[in-house]
């Protein structure tokens, strides 16, 4: 029986630390105290755990690293965000490397989950446990690499039903890896080679997604400027049975939006600058912009002034469905049209009001107005909208109210008049 401590109570490391805890001892640690605090009273404040009386759950939540001291295994579920230069931020995960050397006993199993580039995972356990506490690997510690698949927001695809990669530093502890994750994980695991080949398989996946989406934005804005109406191009070439039927939208997040530039930046350092890839990031990052000027056409098309008009955005949080605020391009839309109009409310039932006003000094209106509005951007398909319908959205608008659907939540074009 394996003692595993869950170092990051997030997206990943909470719903890991659940399905683990019907298995194993768990510990979960998280540096928030007023989150710890929270899960003690069975509350998640993401919004992404639903905790019940019989779930019997054998976990221990702290924010104590002392309490970690027992443990054998330790799974590291940290945030691997992007500096304002798109190089990686690597603070959590560093201080997590450091609080778990200063913990492992002979004989432990750390497992990073945390998306990372190429190299990192086995760089960090040189830095911080053989040179720092001069402990040898696979003779002293052991290590592992498992990228996480979480998808918040999805109630179809939860943890156990995503095939998972596990890889790690020696035939013994790859064993140990599958006979935990094999305890939670129905959809089976992929043994791959090595750590590096783990760790690459993660950063491509979100890379692949970028790169297909940045081209269907492409798409929208050549469209866009011919008259021609995506929605219905995207529909007829989906006829063909091979047609990748991708949508366009903002690109933000955790991992799409972020983890290219892992990858983009290990491959500048190794002497080769990639051209696709940063291609598409400039793609999807100039998104917003495009939506603005796209719309701030329709406006003065529908003879609206902008400069007196009060606009409503629906949907703040990073997709649809979830509460993560993390890198949300749906702020820098906001944040640019703000100097263009007169009034912009932003309305989101998922997010933390608090939060959002804490990490980008916006608040998030809390009702909404009946014939109020010049203009309303539909940006995310949130249930809860889905569930409002058109009629009563369209009920918050005006007379004469353009409706930007972006998603095509309700409408089939992206605008309404």
């Amino acid at each position: 029986m394996f003692n595993i401590s869950i170092i990051g109570l997030g997206y990943v490391g909470l719903p890991l630390a659940i399905e683990l805890s019907r298995y194993f001892k768990v510990i979960g640690f998280d540096l928030n105290k007023n989150r710890i605090k929270k899960l003690k009273y069975g509350i998640d404040s993401n919004n992404d755990v639903k905790f019940k009386k019989n779930h019997n759950l054998n976990i221990f939540f702290t924010s104590n690293l002392k309490d970690l001291k027992k443990s054998d295994t330790y799974i590291i579920t940290v945030p691997t965000p992007i500096l304002k230069n798109n190089n990686p931020d690597l603070y959590f995960l560093k201080k997590a490397f450091i609080d778990v050397s200063n913990l492992i006993s002979k004989g432990n199993l750390i497992i990073l989950e945390s998306t990372v580039y190429p190299g990192l995972t086995e760089k960090l356990a040189n830095l911080y446990f053989s040179k720092r506490k001069g402990l040898k690997i696979n003779h002293d510690f052991y290590l592992g690499y498992s990228p996480e698949r979480i998808n918040p927001g999805d109630n179809e695809k939860k943890i156990k039903d995503i095939k998972k990669i596990i890889a790690s530093s020696d035939k013994s502890s790859l064993k140990k890896m599958n006979i935990i994750y094999s305890k939670i994980i129905k959809a089976g695991l992929f043994k791959a080679k090595n750590i590096k080949i783990a760790e690459s398989a993660k950063v491509i996946e979100n890379a692949q997604r970028d790169i297909n989406i940045a081209f269907v934005n492409e798409l929208y804005k050549i469209f866009d400027n011919l008259d021609i109406d995506i929605n219905d191009v995207l529909e007829a070439a989906s006829t063909k049975w091979n047609f990748l039927n991708f949508k366009p939208g903002l690109v933000g997040g955790h991992c799409i939006g972020v983890d290219p530039f892992y990858l983009t930046y290990l491959s500048k350092q190794k002497g080769y600058d990639p051209k696709v890839i940063l291609s598409g990031r400039k793609v999807n990052d100039s998104m917003h912009n495009f939506i603005i000027n796209s719309s701030i056409k329709k406006f003065k098309s529908c003879d609206l002034n902008p400069k007196k008009m009060k606009v409503l955005l629906l949907g703040f949080s990073f997709k649809e469905n979830c509460s993560d605020i993390r890198n949300s391009k749906i702020f820098n839309l906001y944040s640019n049209l703000k100097e263009k109009i007169n009034k912009l409310d932003v309305y989101d039932p998922y997010v933390d009001k608090n939060e959002v006003l804490k990490t980008y000094n916006l608040k998030i209106i809390n009702t909404l107005k009946k014939n109020y509005y010049d203009a309303i951007y539909i940006l995310l398909s949130h249930k809860k909208f889905k569930n409002m319908g058109y009629k009563k959205i369209r009920s918050f608008g005006k007379k004469k109210c353009v409706v930007y659907d972006l998603k095509n939540v309700f409408l089939k074009g992206n605008y309404s008049y």
